[in-house]
């Protein structure tokens, strides 16, 4: 019977800063949830929040995992996460590499290529 699950998962969320991203990114890896984080620091987000429109400068961070720790991962962000209420997004890829498909199931066997 053919795999039929997504091949890949995806998180995006933004910081504060970079050193808070980087902080969650090193425990969800320690912890086996991602296989990598990417970190984009000086992002200029626009938002309604509590009815008022803001901007901020703040970081994004987009966390790369396999589709079984997904919803695991997620919730482990948002109990490290510095923000009250942090917009954590969260998707299943529908394609990928069989390379990158078989290091995000398996982060601490073995490297992408």
């Amino acid at each position: 019977m053919a795999d039929i699950s997504p091949p890949a998962a995806l998180i995006w969320c933004p910081f504060e800063n970079a050193q808070d991203a980087r902080q969650a990114a090193r425990i969800l890896l320690s912890e086996g949830l991602v296989a990598c984080a990417n970190i984009m620091p000086d992002m200029q987000s626009l938002y309604i929040w509590e009815g008022e429109q803001g901007e901020a400068q703040e970081c994004g961070a987009l966390f790369k995992t396999a589709p079984a720790s997904l919803i695991t991962a997620i919730a482990r962000l948002e109990e490290i996460h510095p923000y009250d209420t942090p917009a954590i997004i969260g998707w299943n890829a529908d394609e990928t590499t069989p390379a990158t498909r078989s290091w995000l199931a398996n982060p601490l066997g073995s490297s992408a290529g």
